[in-house]
């Protein structure tokens, strides 16, 4: 089965990350980080970087990654190969764009429930500054039938 890369990134600010609620495609109506497909020529780090400034018009300046989640659903070829980033310098102020409606929350008050639900899984570590890898198994209800995670050393 064929890879497609995707990217994921998270903006943190002290007890603070930002999610944004998806206005469209496969998440819609989740909060989620910002990102998608790498692009044709684009490293996986830029189109980190511009899937950031595209759905939230943050600059991000400088990432660190963070995992890689694999992730086989339902009706799709290909399994979906995320790599996950946190935003270590970025600026700018978040807007609403036609994909994203951004917004704060206390790291204490994410809301796992109107998320995906692999997400209660790897963000704790995200969280910690642990490093990640794993794969989740989704049926067609968006239910996990299958998952693995485990820290690593590098990525």
């Amino acid at each position: 089965m064929n890879k497609k890369l995707l990217t994921l990134c998270l903006i943190q600010k002290n007890d603070q990350i930002l999610l944004g609620m998806a206005k469209r495609g496969k998440g819609e109506g989740k909060w989620n980080g910002f990102g998608g497909k790498v692009e044709e020529g684009e490293t996986i780090e830029e189109a980190a970087i511009r899937e950031v400034s595209e759905e939230c018009g943050i600059t991000v300046s400088e990432l660190e990654k963070c995992g890689i989640l694999d992730f086989t659903l339902p009706g799709e070829e290909n399994i979906w190969q995320v790599h996950i980033f946190k935003a270590l310098d970025f600026s700018g102020e978040p807007i609403e764009t036609e994909e994203m409606k951004p917004r704060w929350f206390q790291i204490s008050e994410i809301p796992f429930d109107g998320m995906w639900p692999d997400d209660v899984f790897w963000m704790p570590l995200f969280l910690e500054g642990k490093k990640f890898e794993g794969m989740f198994v989704f049926n067609d209800h968006h239910v996990i039938t299958e998952h693995e995670l485990r820290e690593v050393a590098t990525l």
